[in-house]
């Protein structure tokens, strides 16, 4: 089982969340179109562009559309994706198993196991939250579906039954290969879930006009 998990399942995870990632920016090019932004030219050259209107504007609506009025759900928003980034791809593990299947060491730049298992732990802090918010906060509940529960354990899955694991926490061998039968899972369903705001948190970033674009944001819906 584990031979199968650990190879042509993985093969065949990776190979669905790649196309479908692909899908999905095509099918944004397809239905997105571009615009020509308006280019906004100081009353001053000499002026400070932090301190021009155009700026202070987009920087006010910026911070208003990323904190909002919740300034604890901003916090716990950031630290739950940038660990769920982060802690897969510096995992000592995981890096092991890319030197074997693909060549590549990435050891210079490995968290410590004690850093991830930190790690892990406040991002299952930041799980609980999203899942005890959605419980307790009526406003939240008013619009949470059975749905919304499944993406929450696809995501939060592979991190519990990888903590489980590395704590030999139950039976290890069942438990990693739940670990990685979760991970593919998750690779799976990226592209075809809400879990996609994954990629299009940077393509809304840099090519959609909104108040939140870092980029040009030549593109509209």
């Amino acid at each position: 089982m584990y031979d199968l998990v650990r190879g042509p399942l993985l093969w065949v995870s990776f190979i669905v969340f790649v196309l479908g990632t692909v899908f999905q920016i095509i099918k944004f090019m397809k239905l997105s179109k571009k615009i020509d932004v308006p280019k906004f030219i100081p009353a001053s050259r000499s002026k400070p562009i932090a301190t021009s209107p155009g700026f202070m504007l987009k920087f006010e609506m910026f911070k208003a559309a990323g904190i909002g009025t919740n300034l604890l759900m901003a916090v716990v928003t950031t630290v739950f994706h940038v660990c769920l980034f982060a802690i897969p791809i510096f995992l000592v593990g995981h890096s092991v198993l890319f030197d074997q299947s693909w060549g590549i060491n990435m050891m210079p730049f490995l968290f410590s196991e004690n850093t991830t298992d930190t790690l892990t732990i406040i991002f299952l802090a930041c799980s609980l939250y999203f899942l005890l918010r959605r419980l307790l906060s009526a406003r939240v509940r008013a619009i949470t579906t059975s749905y919304d529960y499944v993406v929450l354990l696809i995501a939060a899955a592979p991190f519990l039954t990888g903590f489980f694991a590395y704590h030999q926490i139950f039976n290890y061998n069942t438990i990693i290969i739940l670990h990685i039968l979760f991970g593919e899972l998750m690779l799976v369903t990226i592209p075809f879930t809400k879990l996609v705001h994954m990629v299009f948190f940077f393509i809304n970033r840099f090519f959609v006009a909104s108040e939140n674009c870092l980029g040009e944001g030549n593109r509209t819906w």
